[in-house]
């Protein structure tokens, strides 16, 4: 079975999930962040070396101060905690999106879990928080317009490439499998340059029940896909 090299998943779902047990949608939240945790280990367990997770947007601001609140809490809290993950696991942690909207404290441990983590290369996790896939675009083409002005980029020889220079996954390939939980089957403003050529999997599981046998449920899924790229496979 094909390993794909890089997934991304949007962790969707917990709030319903916690509401369908009688439960405030923070208990989904915790339960959710419990989960990916274990993931994380099934990850790199069954050889996946690129790992990119959705968990805040820039639309999630949206939601009710306490959902919020609760949240920077959880992320606080998962920041210290992912030291031990990461060196558990020999994960490099890397934050894409603006996380300088964050409190000083929480920016400083995010600060601290990359820096940290830098030495390890065995799984590469990345963790979109504060992400939109158009605020990262619009970001990207600013400072590429910057680097035009200042005369350090000629804007004849732009090309996908330096796009891509630009982004916040600088660097890493882009995903080969997308999934989605809790049935829902779009992007929500998420990775929607790197996503061009991914192959989706949408699932009805709720992310905190998102286990193992799910996970390798999508790659079999995935493993049926035809990659052509544009192309047209011979005979």
């Amino acid at each position: 079975m094909v390993i794909p090299n890089h997934v991304a998943i949007i962790l969707d779902g917990n709030g319903r999930w916690a509401k369908a047990k009688g439960m405030p949608r923070t208990y989904g939240h915790v339960k959710g962040c419990e989960n990916l945790e274990k993931i994380c280990s099934i990850a790199k367990e069954l050889g996946v070396k690129y790992l990119t997770v959705f968990a805040f947007s820039t639309e999630n601001w949206k939601r009710s101060k306490d959902e919020v609140d609760g949240l920077m809490k959880l992320f606080r809290n998962y920041m210290k905690k992912c030291l031990k993950i990461a060196r558990d696991n020999k994960m490099r942690v890397r934050v894409i999106g603006e996380p300088s909207v964050f409190d000083e404290d929480l920016q400083a441990r995010i600060r601290e879990l990359e820096e940290y983590s830098s030495q390890f290369d065995e799984l590469h996790f990345q963790i979109a928080l504060n992400y939109g896939s158009r605020d990262e675009l619009k970001r990207a083409v600013q400072d590429l317009a910057r680097d035009v002005k200042k005369g350090v980029l000629d804007p004849e020889l732009i090309t996908e490439d330096t796009i891509s220079a630009y982004l916040d996954t600088k660097g890493l390939p882009d995903p080969d499998l997308l999934i989605r939980t809790s049935g829902e089957e779009r992007l929500s403003n998420f990775l929607m340059w790197q996503l061009a050529y991914t192959e989706f999997y949408f699932t009805d599981v709720a992310w905190p029940d998102f286990n193992k046998a799910e996970f390798e449920k999508a790659i079999q899924k995935f493993n049926q896909r035809d990659r052509r790229y544009g192309g047209v496979k011979e005979e």
